[in-house]
């Protein structure tokens, strides 16, 4: 409905528009710097013949114009592109580790990738018991690969806490 209505409004008096346009004054080539005048006015005073040129059409030229052959083809539009890496082949999923972590959202993880609870779970793990979570154990139990998880041993850490006692008796004491 909402077409209809702006095709209308769009059509209407559309001929004596275009009417109107058509027989407004074209614009004028933009003026010339007085120095090229006067340039211009000289050269055409020593070759009157150049004038002449100017205003009569080559026909070699057009004939070469005649001979250009353009080819061109639609480049691929962005959505055809989308839609080919939309098709990509089924990943393997596995199911979360340990649900005690309210993890309703998520139904299933791609082989080769943790959440952020099984992330912490597995550094806490390593750094309490590192003999028996190596990384080799991590890999196998996570799916995930050898220098991925070096990587993740190596560069990530979990937060420690520590509260030290106060070392003489004037100290603030916590509440």
């Amino acid at each position: 409905m909402g077409a209809l209505v702006i095709r209308g409004i769009r059509n209407f008096n559309l001929e004596n528009r275009a009417e109107r346009e058509i027989s407004k004054m074209k614009p004028s080539v933009a003026p010339r710097h007085p120095s090229t005048n006067s340039l211009l006015r000289e050269q055409i005073s020593l070759y009157p013949e150049v004038k002449g040129e100017i205003a009569c059409k080559d026909e070699k030229l057009l004939s070469f114009l005649k001979d250009v052959y353009v080819d061109s083809k639609d480049p691929v539009s962005s959505l055809q592109v989308k839609a080919a890496e939309t098709c990509q082949e089924p990943k393997e999923f596995r199911l979360p580790k340990d649900h005690h972590f309210d993890m309703i959202n998520i139904k299933s993880i791609p082989k080769g990738k943790i959440s952020i609870v099984e992330a912490l779970t597995l550094l806490n793990n390593h750094k309490l018991f590192p003999e028996t979570w190596t990384a080799e154990k991590i890999m196998q139990e996570y799916q995930l690969e050898q220098k991925d998880v070096n990587s993740l041993l190596k560069y990530f850490v979990t937060f420690e806490v520590e509260i030290f006692p106060p070392e003489d008796k004037k100290a603030i004491r916590s509440k």
